[in-house]
């Protein structure tokens, strides 16, 4: 008997044991599915430009998404003409700044020639273009206060020489202009500088906007003016230095996050993720990350990874 009732002890607790380990199998099974199910969102294609600023935002956005269980396909380009063919459609989200997307939409929906979108404040200026929006198939999400225009920079031995401390005063003389490769003809590049500051732009060198071929460019004397942003934190360290816009031709530059309106309808997640992103930059921020970039040599994934963390966002 006692032979019998250790043997169905031992089988009892045998069961027990086995019971256990497949439950717990089952359970880890079950958070594996759980886990996936919610991991697995599909694919989400993001477009940018190709600069360090860009860059950065780009790789916010990124890991960001991923993070949320996107697979994220990034393809980074030269200048927003290379992008907005393909958006909305083959792309779904771009880190863009309102005035440059509602300036673009402006001109390809009324031509060239169309009355730009000056206002200072970058809310209005995207409720000023809700209706290209919204023709275009792209919703923009919250603007940020970070803010980044357009700017011209000289170096500091040019400035002193020719007294030029803003853009009206290269009225009426001619310079070599490096900046971005869609500059020519822009109201806030070329075509604003040659049309509302008359400065005989006498040749647009295609060398990317706040580039190291721009900076060394003007340096070597090739331009007198190059392209950057106000979020430039890399110029007192070269010997230049950025002319005022005394005649506003810039339009407000807000970071915001541009998505096309059909994807977005299946993707609601994704508006509170980059809204949050949006809320917690500031220029100062901004121009902080991109010094770290161009100064310190640091990879934008690492210093957005920095920012995201941070901030809370990851």
């Amino acid at each position: 008997m006692f032979v019998r009732r250790s043997l169905a002890t031992v089988l009892s607790v045998g069961a027990l044991l086995l019971a256990g380990c497949a439950g717990d199998d089952l359970a880890e099974d079950d958070a594996s599915d759980a886990s996936s199910a919610t991991a697995d969102k599909g694919s989400v294609t993001l477009a940018g430009q190709n600069f360090p600023e860009a860059t950065l935002m780009a790789s916010m956005y990124e890991q960001l998404l991923e993070n949320e269980g996107y697979t994220v396909e990034t393809k980074l380009v030269d200048s927003r003409d290379a992008y907005m063919p393909t958006f909305p459609g083959d792309v779904d989200v771009v880190p863009e700044y309102v005035g440059g997307i509602v300036n673009f939409l402006n001109t390809q929906e009324n031509g060239a020639d169309a009355e730009p979108f000056e206002t200072g404040d970058g809310a209005q200026l995207a409720e000023d273009g809700v209706d290209l929006l919204e023709t275009a198939g792209i919703t923009l999400l919250d603007t940020s206060p970070a803010t980044d225009t357009n700017a011209f920079f000289v170096t500091k031995e040019y400035s002193e020489s020719e007294g030029v401390t803003k853009l009206s005063d290269l009225e009426g003389k001619s310079v070599t202009l490096a900046a971005a490769p869609d500059c020519e003809g822009r109201l806030d590049c070329e075509g604003g500088l040659s049309g509302e500051y008359g400065i005989d732009v006498t040749e647009v060198l295609p060398l990317g906007y706040a580039s190291d071929q721009t900076y060394q460019s003007v340096l070597d004397g090739e331009s007198e003016l190059g392209e950057t942003s106000t979020t430039d934190g890399t110029l007192e360290s070269q010997g230049l230095v950025v002319l005022e816009d005394d005649k506003q031709i810039q339009p407000a530059q807000n970071l915001g996050p541009a998505v096309s309106t059909e994807w977005l309808a299946d993707n609601e997640d994704v508006e509170s993720v980059l809204n949050e992103l949006m809320a917690a930059l500031t220029t100062e921020k901004l121009t902080e990350l991109n010094g770290r970039i161009a100064v310190d040599r640091e990879k934008p994934e690492d210093v957005a990874a920095d920012f995201l963390a941070e901030a809370g966002l990851l």
